[in-house]
């Protein structure tokens, strides 16, 4: 890992307000800003921007606090089908419900949350009335009826007109959801549409991080979002809009691109504004290109995200969560820079580990008495001093328990022959998930050997040292031989590990505990 700075978090905040100011003065009325990417926690941004806050569009937003209120918009499809969000491993309503807390404890409000797209479907429903009960305002979007092509039904009290208006009150509001597809464009659409139709006036813009429209095309920054909207079939492009009105070059991606005719069409007949907007790169207001202050340390992140996105969607494909054409694409983005997955360094060191297990195995004979564990799984972890450690699986511990205890123990100073975890405690832990939680596996997965390990901290100071190091693991690098486990994922998630694996089982069993 390193330490280098590639992003200006005050910079970036000063520029950004400056220019989001900017824009609500030109238009002399409410700005209803889409506001995509991740509000708060945007882990990517950090992964290929180091230095990056990943909650600095908060700080940004405590800083326009005065002129700004949010609204927040989730798909009831999204509610409905429970579909999940893979960085956190919840559903979109739970995170819809843990962005408003979030929020709430940097001291801002959501005005309102609608629900796009809704047929009544009985999910939503139940949403709906779990949120009104707790007092916040929830409006409910039917589908829009002539989207994408009759303007005329579109802007009309048939299409956004039939839309509840929903009450707002400073001249900014931003509108934003819990992933793509929450219909936020169009929830600021209809909202320009019912203010103008009061006699109030109102615009629309787009705040969109990436990809970074100042950057070059091909640079490793742009092609890491490519990597990171693989399932979305997302491509970066010049934008033509762009290019034909100013003759200057700016990157987009294909979907804000195909869109603007559209969207232009249906914001001019709103507003009466035809020379608004003449490209969606105009309709944007993100400055983050401004604020990076080393471009080679950004563009080596981004290489390293590329490579991790390839390693994730291998081993989402090898479990029938993604499809071969967003493996070919990842694969493609790889071959773009020139990298492959051990450009990772921890890929190489997890795998010589992993080798090592065997190896130590057929010189004992071992055998795996149930016939279902892999006996030879690695880990490899890469601390904050860019050391790596590793970590193989034992009837105890998982490899990347193993790792993340050897980790501990290295940024502690202690040797590594020290048990953190006694046997005995081991054992303990075991006999309860064989004998009264009638697991398969007995080893300690990463979440559960962190609890276990918290219980040591109270009887031992020397654990207790390793504990206090825990948070210096968020955001550095694990590589694990095989496809992880839910429980060593979600300690590993708890602990803000960046982590890959090979797409490979570490057991023949199909259902995994």
């Amino acid at each position: 890992m390193t330490g280098t700075k590639a992003f200006d978090n005050e910079k970036y905040i000063t520029e950004q307000a400056s220019f989001i100011r900017e824009r609500m003065r030109r238009f002399e009325g409410r700005l209803y800003l889409e506001f995509g990417g991740k509000l708060l926690a945007d882990f990517h941004a950090a992964r290929v921007l180091p230095g990056y806050d990943p909650n600095v569009k908060i700080r940004l937003l405590k800083e326009l606090e005065r002129d700004a209120e949010i609204v927040l918009c989730i798909h009831a499809g999204a509610i409905e089908h429970r579909k999940i969000r893979a960085d956190y491993g919840i559903t979109y309503d739970a995170d819809a419900m843990r962005l408003i807390d979030d929020l709430g404890e940097w001291g801002l409000s959501v005005s309102a949350v609608v629900i796009t797209r809704w047929e009544g479907q009985p999910a939503a429903k139940a949403f709906r009335t779990k949120l009104e009960n707790r007092g916040i305002a929830v409006y409910v979007h039917e589908p829009t009826r002539g989207y994408p092509t009759d303007v005329d039904r579109i802007v009309s009290d048939e299409g956004y007109g039939a839309n509840p208006r929903i009450a707002t009150t400073k001249p900014l509001v931003v509108v934003t959801g819990p992933g793509p597809g929450s219909g936020k464009m169009a929830t600021c659409l209809s909202q320009v549409y019912h203010d103008r139709l009061i006699g109030e006036r109102a615009m629309y813009a787009k705040f969109e991080t990436f990809p970074i429209w100042s950057l070059p095309l091909k640079h490793p920054v742009n092609i890491a979002y490519e990597a990171a909207t693989l399932d979305l079939r997302d491509f970066n492009l010049i934008d033509p809009f762009h290019l034909e009105a100013t003759g200057e070059v700016a990157v987009n991606y294909n979907r804000d691109v195909e869109s603007f005719p559209i969207l232009k069409g249906i914001l001019d007949r709103i507003t009466g504004q035809p020379d608004a907007y003449r490209s969606p790169t105009e309709m944007g207001v993100n400055r983050a290109g401004f604020a990076i202050v080393d471009d080679e340390a950004a563009r080596e992140a981004a290489r390293q995200e590329v490579a991790r996105r390839y390693l994730r969607c291998a081993s989402e494909y090898m479990m029938g969560m993604a499809d071969k054409a967003a493996l070919d694409k990842a694969d493609l983005l790889m071959k773009e820079l020139g990298i492959g997955p051990e450009y990772r360094a921890v890929v190489p060191a997890a795998r010589e580990a992993s080798a090592s297990a065997a190896a130590e195995a057929a010189a004992d004979a071992a055998k795996d008495p149930k016939g279902g564990e892999a006996a030879y799984c690695g880990a490899a972890l890469q601390l904050p001093s860019g050391d790596i450690v590793t970590g193989k699986n034992s009837n105890m511990l998982h490899a990347a328990t193993a790792a993340v205890l050897n980790g501990a123990k290295r940024m502690a100073g202690l040797p590594d022959q020290i048990h953190l975890l006694s046997p005995l405690v081991i054992e303990s832990v075991a006999r309860l998930k064989r004998e009264v939680l009638g697991r398969k596996s007995a080893s300690l997965d990463v979440d559960e050997a962190l609890i276990a390990l918290s219980i040591s901290a109270t009887l031992t100071p020397m654990v207790q040292a390793c504990v206090d190091t825990l948070h210096e693991l968020r955001g550095c690098q694990m590589h694990l031989s095989h496809v992880p486990t839910p429980g060593d994922e979600a300690g590993l998630r708890k602990l803000g590990v960046n982590l890959t694996a090979d797409p490979v089982y570490a057991s023949k069993r199909l259902f995994v505990e």
